[in-house]
């Protein structure tokens, strides 16, 4: 199996990234093949041009969109901000869960065009950390995420994870949720065998 994680954090220490290592790790451990993007490291572009034609596309693009197509689950990994993802993972949302990449259009039986998606990717993995407390958080990534992109893109299997308050948390916790991490990890990618 072939799992694509996007990961869209800025600080390369933060839980964020242990969480993208965590995955990749136990994943790999599995024998498993990962495909991995950290948007910050690649300098990922998340602003949509108007000339949407693949005549301008760079090799990075080129990789993402490669590499979502060909994937078989995808974890996108950021943190909560404003109650939305960052602008860089929305940006890639964008720019690269396109018609035609992620999904097409098709003619309903009642007439009306709807989205079909096309991704061959049968799980979505979302993990978000956060800094609110719990009573504050709502399901509005929880809907972005599973509602409004990957059910639209084709992946009906969509699970999610929020970890907060991370700025209160401390060592112990962390290494609390990791173990989470890596056991939802090994559920949805288990050893082969």
């Amino acid at each position: 199996m072939q799992v694509l994680i996007i990961l869209g954090h800025p600080n390369t220490i933060s839980f964020n990234h242990s969480i993208a290592e965590t995955c990749k790790k136990q994943i790999e451990d599995n024998g498993h093949t990962v495909l991995f993007h950290d948007l910050y490291a690649e300098e990922f572009n998340p602003v949509h041009q108007s000339d949407s034609s693949n005549t301008k596309l760079n090799d990075l693009t080129k990789s993402h969109f490669s590499d979502i197509k060909k994937c078989d689950a995808l974890i996108v990994i950021h943190p909560n901000w404003w109650g939305q993802p960052p602008a860089i993972i929305k940006g890639w949302m964008d720019r690269i869960l396109i018609p035609g990449v992620a999904y097409d259009f098709t003619i309903n039986d009642k007439g009306d065009t709807v989205p079909v998606g096309i991704l061959k990717a049968g799980t979505g993995l979302i993990i978000n950390t956060s800094n609110t407390p719990d009573n504050f958080e709502n399901d509005v990534l929880e809907t972005i995420w599973k509602k409004n992109v990957l059910n639209i893109c084709g992946i009906k299997n969509v699970k999610r994870l929020n970890f907060g308050l991370i700025k209160k948390s401390d060592q112990y916790q962390r290494v609390e949720w990791l173990s989470e991490v890596k056991q939802l990890v090994n559920t949805l990618f288990p050893l082969i065998k």
